[in-house]
């Protein structure tokens, strides 16, 4: 009985270590084609836009009685017009979903420095201080490199955050295969 329980686990370990590494190399990709992967982002955004669009519109349908059908379907509507103007005019999709990262990390950093000084009276509050000074700057950078740093912006981030997750994943099996081992070893001596 154990030694199923054992095996299944390491058979999850195993597959969560492939998946970290594959991951990684995503990332990598990502990171290297920043072009094509910010492409590749865009286009994800407004299949998930149409997706959701159609999702509302047949909520709306199935609510119809419940109030608020015009608004529901005018939600839909707008969800929908979003995704396909996004999916049929990818540079412009680029360029606004880039202008819209800047104003959101740009809001962002104001956000946690107001939060950071509500805190100040706090043990650690300057790491949010810091969080607040950083996502700042980085929201100015991206808005004062607009439209310059569109093309690739995208993708390259989307290419770090798969990296470091597949790095975390690939970590975090790690020290299970190593602990479940450990474990194994003492329990047989």
């Amino acid at each position: 009985m154990t030694a199923n329980v054992s095996n299944d686990i390491n058979k999850n370990i195993n597959g969560s270590l492939v998946i970290g590494v594959l991951l990684i190399v995503l990332g990598i990709i990502a990171i290297a084609i920043p072009t094509v992967s910010t492409i590749f982002a865009e286009t994800w955004v407004a299949l998930i836009l149409i997706s959701s669009g159609f999702a509302k519109l047949v909520y709306a349908t199935q609510t119809r009685h419940q109030g608020g059908f015009i608004w529901k379907i005018l939600l839909s509507g707008l969800y929908i017009a979003t995704g396909v103007m996004l999916f049929v005019y990818p540079r412009t999709g680029i360029l606004t979903l880039t202008l819209l990262l800047g104003s959101f990390l740009l809001t962002e950093g104001i956000f946690e420095l107001i939060l950071a000084f509500r805190l100040r009276p706090q043990q650690n509050w300057t790491w949010v201080l810091g969080d607040g000074i950083i996502t700042l700057i980085l929201g100015a950078m991206v808005w004062f490199q607009w439209p310059f740093n569109a093309p690739w912006l995208l993708g390259t981030l989307v290419g770090v955050s798969v990296l470091f997750t597949g790095v975390s994943r690939l970590m975090l099996s790690w020290n299970t295969r190593t602990a479940l081992n450990q474990s194994d070893s003492a329990a047989s001596a």
